[in-house]
C-alpha cells in the first residue's frame, strides 16, 4: 500500500513538472535552426545594407530566442518591429519629438550639464586624495541613467523610483544569462531553472516597475489637461497613434481612421527600450574611451589641452555643434567607437528572395526559412583595406587630412569604414544623443581629473571585451587612479 502511495506521489510530481515546463516552453521560439552568414568586409556590408536595403531592413523579432510576450498580447519596440508602418510611426515619434537636433540642443544640454557636474562631484568625493583608485562603471552608469530618465519621464519621477528602474535594467543587461543555451536545451532550463525563471519573468517585472509610472502619468494628464512642462518621451508615447495593423496603412497614407493609441504594456516595452539602449551604449563607450586614455597618456594630454584652450564656457556642456569645435575630442570618441563598437554585431533577418538577390553564399534554403546576416562591426572597423595600422589607437586619423576625416558614426550611402551604431535604414536613431552624452562626460572627466593606470602594477588596463546581451563592454570594469586637476 505504501509503495502504491509513493508511486502515485511520484507520478503527481512528474505530471506537475511536465505541465510546468509545457507552460514555460511557450517562451521558446521553436522554429528550425536559422542559417547564419557573418559579414566582416566593409564593402560587402555596404552592398548588402545599402544597395539591397529593401531586403536588409528587418531585425530578428526575437534575437534572444526567447518570446517575452508568450501567452499575452504582443508588444513591439523600434528594434524588433518589422520594417513597415508601425516601425515608421514609432521611430518617427522618437526622432521628431525627442531626438531632433533642435530639441537635443534645447533640452538635453542643460540636463547633461547637471549630470556631468553631479558625476564630477561624486568622483571628487571618492578621489579626495591624489591618485585614489576608482571603479568608474557604476558611477558613470548612474549619471547616464539620470539623464536618460529625465528625457523619458520629465521631472515627474522620484529618485527612489529612478533607482529601482536603474537597478532593474542593470540586472537584466548584466545577468550573464546564456539565453541561446536556455532556449535550445530543456536540460539547461532544468539545471539553470532560476536563470530561466528570471528570464521569462522579464515582462512581469517590467510591468511592476514601469507600469505604475505609465499609469500615473496618463492619469495626471487626463486630470490636468497637460501642465505645460517639458514634454517627455513618455508623453509622446501617450499621445502617439499608430496603425491598427500594417495592412490598414499604405505608404504615404496618414488616415487617422485606422490608428489607435498604444496599450500600457506597449508603452512599457518602448520605455524599457529607450532607457536600456540609451544607457548601455553610452556607458560602454565612456568606459572604453577612458580606458584608452589611461593607456595612452599623450593622447589624454592633447585632449586636456584642447579642452582648456576652449575656455570655461564648455565645462560640462558639449552640444552636437560644440563637438565640431572640439575636433580632437570628437576624434578620440570616434577612434574609441571604431575599435570598440558598442553594438558588436548588427543582425538582419533576410528572406530567401532577398538572400538570392544579394547573391548570398550558400544558396538560400528552398523551404522559405529566413537567413540571419550578422555584420561584425568590430572586424569592419579594423579592416586593413580601410585603415592604416587598424589595431592602434590613433585619434589623429579622424582629424583634417587623416584617412577618417570624412567618417561619421553612421556611414553614408557611398562607403562603410565603420558602423558602431549600425547602418542603413535600421541604424540606431539615438546616435546624436549618444555622441552628445559621451562627449559631455569625457570632456568633464578629462578636464577635471587626470587618469592613470592602477598602482598595483598588475599589467595595466585589461582591454578584453565581453558581450552583455547586445552591448560590448569591458570584461573587467575599468579601475584607474584619479587625480583632481588644479592647474585650471
Amino acid at each position: 500500500m505504501e509503495a502504491m502511495q509513493l508511486l502515485a506521489a511520484v507520478v503527481a510530481v512528474l505530471a506537475f513538472l511536465a505541465a510546468y515546463w509545457r507552460r514555460r516552453s511557450r517562451h521558446v521560439h521553436t522554429t528550425r535552426p536559422i542559417p547564419v552568414i557573418e559579414v566582416g568586409d566593409p564593402d560587402v556590408a555596404r552592398g548588402l545594407i545599402i544597395d539591397h536595403a529593401d531586403f536588409f531592413s528587418n531585425h530578428p523579432n526575437a534575437a534572444l530566442a526567447v518570446d517575452f510576450d508568450a501567452g499575452q498580447p504582443k508588444t513591439e519596440s523600434i528594434t524588433t518591429a518589422p520594417y513597415g508602418p508601425l516601425w515608421s510611426a514609432l521611430r518617427r515619434n522618437l526622432t521628431v519629438n525627442i531626438l531632433h537636433p533642435s530639441r537635443l540642443g534645447h533640452h538635453v544640454v542643460p540636463i547633461q550639464r547637471d549630470a556631468a557636474e553631479a558625476l564630477v562631484a561624486d568622483l571628487s568625493t571618492r578621489a579626495a586624495g591624489a591618485g585614489e583608485e576608482v571603479v568608474i562603471r557604476e558611477v558613470v552608469y548612474a549619471a547616464v541613467f539620470a539623464t536618460v530618465a529625465r528625457l523619458c519621464f520629465g521631472d515627474g519621477v522620484g529618485e527612489r523610483e529612478v533607482a529601482v528602474m536603474r537597478r532593474t535594467l542593470h540586472e537584466f543587461f548584466h545577468s550573464n544569462v546564456d539565453t541561446m543555451l536556455l532556449a535550445r536545451s530543456r536540460l539547461a532550463r532544468l539545471v539553470r531553472w532560476r536563470q530561466w525563471r528570471y528570464l521569462v519573468g522579464t515582462r512581469r517585472r517590467l510591468a511592476e516597475v514601469f507600469g505604475p509610472v505609465v499609469a500615473a502619468r496618463g492619469q495626471s494628464r487626463r486630470s490636468n489637461g497637460g501642465d505645460g512642462s517639458f514634454s517627455s518621451y513618455l508623453d509622446s508615447l501617450l499621445d502617439l497613434r499608430v496603425p491598427t495593423n500594417d495592412a490598414d496603412e499604405i505608404a504615404g497614407s496618414e488616415s487617422l481612421g485606422t490608428r489607435r493609441a498604444l496599450r500600457d504594456d506597449e508603452v512599457v516595452r518602448l520605455v524599457w527600450e529607450f532607457l536600456g539602449s540609451s544607457t548601455q551604449s553610452v556607458v560602454a563607450c565612456v568606459e572604453w574611451t577612458l580606458a584608452r586614455l589611461v593607456t595612452e597618456p599623450e593622447v589624454q594630454k592633447k585632449l586636456y589641452h584642447e579642452l582648456i584652450a576652449a575656455g570655461d564656457h564648455c565645462k560640462g556642456q558639449v552640444s552636437d555643434e560644440r563637438l565640431q569645435d572640439l575636433p580632437y575630442l570628437r576624434a578620440v570618441i570616434l577612434e574609441s567607437l571604431r575599435l570598440h563598437p558598442p553594438l558588436p554585431s548588427i543582425v538582419r533577418e533576410v528572406g530567401p528572395d532577398g538572400a538570392a538577390a544579394a547573391g548570398a553564399p550558400p544558396p538560400p534554403p528552398p523551404d522559405g526559412t529566413p537567413m540571419w546576416f550578422v555584420f561584425n562591426a568590430e572586424r569592419i572597423g579594423r579592416d586593413w583595406k580601410a585603415w592604416t595600422d587598424p589595431d592602434q589607437f590613433r585619434p589623429e586619423r579622424f582629424l583634417a587630412g587623416g584617412e577618417g576625416e570624412d567618417v561619421s558614426p553612421v556611414p553614408g550611402p557611398k562607403k562603410i569604414k565603420m558602423m558602431p551604431f549600425g547602418a542603413g535604414r535600421r541604424h540606431c536613431p539615438g546616435v546624436g544623443l549618444s555622441m552628445i552624452q559621451v562627449g559631455c562626460f569625457i570632456a568633464a572627466l578629462v578636464r577635471e581629473f587626470e587618469w592613470g593606470p592602477p598602482a598595483d602594477g598588475g599589467g595595466g588596463v585589461d582591454l578584453t571585451g565581453i558581450n552583455a546581451l547586445f552591448v560590448r563592454v569591458m570584461a573587467s570594469p575599468l579601475r584607474a587612479r584619479v587625480t583632481p586637476r588644479t592647474s585650471h
